[in-house]
């Protein structure tokens, strides 16, 4: 008789939010050890949009919604930026009637549904015995929500801004600083050319990691963060003084997307079309502060105007290839999960704090923000990263989470 091998149980991963460099190592991170350890493993696709649009009939074709995973199709794409899953920024529990699926729509036929209940079912029709979402505050909120609907849930936090809270490292965080340091330094030789002020806006809807970062590092001489609204001028005079003392006639400055000078009631955003999650896409304050500067700039410049080079670096810090650590901590986070799933626990958030991995309860991604301690890290008269010293501080310095 064969020796058939009993599958110890199916382990679900998913990644939702934005896509960053490391998503597709963690994917191959969980998948090689699972498989080995005896577990089936399935990936769903676009993040929490492809279970709730999973039909239950066993007829029905649902590959575009989940995805048997082999170590053949991980080991492709393990060494890829993005997320071959694909990802969404879907809400289950305030889905739209217009995203509805199909098949469910004479059911949740309100303005605003939750189809949580659609979820779980879908769930327990593929055998899911485990959940391991990958993603940013929102995406491991609704996380949460499964876990308190009894889905045996591990998450693993991923997202550039670096915010989910609990945990020192996000994946993606390393990548997007490495670019946009690499960035900065292309984009310099320009504004040295043309003795320019550079305005470069980076990510960051609430929290400002990835402005600071690169600015401690010596990519910009400036930065403006969404925790602290600053004064125009007062940047200007910064900016003026920095371009005019530089042997090389250009300074730069890192304005992150959700910073807001001290007259602005709101964010600046590209359009004001919400995701399930409430957040419209921002974009746009780099082209206030680069046209603003550059009209100041005669008060700080003995009359003289300085023009401004400006731009977003966007997408161009989250494509790609992961760097080092956006490769290693993947595949760490992915061993930790299924480290928790032999032990028969669930409920945590895998984490790297104090430089050692770790796990946290998975609600703390909902009861706590993790934002720039500003007291601590920002100056707000310079308008730069604040430090006294290194001693005893986190890899990424001011990226702790208590």
């Amino acid at each position: 008789m064969a020796n058939i091998k009993k599958i110890k149980g199916t382990i679900a991963i998913l990644t939702g939010g934005g896509d960053v460099p490391g998503l597709n190592p963690a994917i191959r991170g969980i998948t090689i050890r699972a498989l080995r350890e005896g577990y089936r493993v399935i990936g769903l696709r676009r993040g929490w949009a492809g279970i709730m649009e999973l039909s239950r009939d066993k007829k029905a074709d649902n590959s575009a919604n989940v995805i048997e995973l082999t170590e053949e199709i991980v080991n492709r794409a393990g060494r890829t930026g993005g997320t071959f899953l694909h990802t969404s920024r879907t809400r289950p529990s305030h889905c739209p009637q217009i995203t509805v699926p199909k098949h469910l729509k004479d059911t949740y036929n309100k303005e605003i549904n939750d189809l949580t209940p659609e979820i779980i079912k879908n769930l327990e029709f593929l055998g899911v015995d485990f959940l391991i979402p990958i993603g940013g505050d929102d995406t491991l909120s609704y996380g949460v929500r499964m876990y308190q609907e009894g889905v045996k849930v591990i998450a693993i936090p991923k997202t550039m801004d670096n915010d989910v809270p609990g945990t020192d490292y996000c994946i993606g965080f390393s990548t997007c600083i490495t670019r946009t340091i690499h960035m900065c330094n292309i984009i310099r030789t320009s504004a040295g050319s043309h003795e320019r002020i550079l305005v470069l806006e980076v990510f960051g809807r609430y929290a400002g990691f990835t402005a600071m970062l690169p600015t401690l590092a010596g990519a910009a001489n400036r930065c403006v963060i969404p925790e602290h609204k600053f004064d125009l001028e007062h940047l200007t005079d910064l900016m003026v003084d920095d371009r005019n003392r530089n042997p090389s006639k250009y300074s730069i400055v890192l304005v992150s997307e959700g910073s807001m000078i001290k007259d602005m009631k709101e964010m600046a955003f590209s359009n004001m079309e919400k995701d399930m999650f409430g957040h419209a896409k921002l974009g746009g304050i780099g082209d206030v502060v680069s046209e603003k500067i550059k009209e100041l700039s005669p008060k700080f410049n003995n009359g003289t105007q300085i023009n401004t080079i400006n731009q977003r670096l966007g997408y161009m810090v989250r494509g790609g290839d992961p760097d080092a650590i956006d490769s290693i901590v993947p595949m760490a986070y992915g061993n930790l999960a299924l480290d928790l799933i032999l032990k028969g626990i669930h409920g945590r958030l895998v984490v790297l704090r104090n430089g050692r991995y770790d796990n946290a309860p998975l609600d703390v991604v909902t009861s706590s923000k993790k934002l720039v301690d500003v007291k601590k890290h920002y100056n707000i008269d310079r308008l730069r990263p604040h430090y006294k010293s290194f001693e005893f501080q986190p890899l990424f310095i001011m990226t702790g989470s208590s």
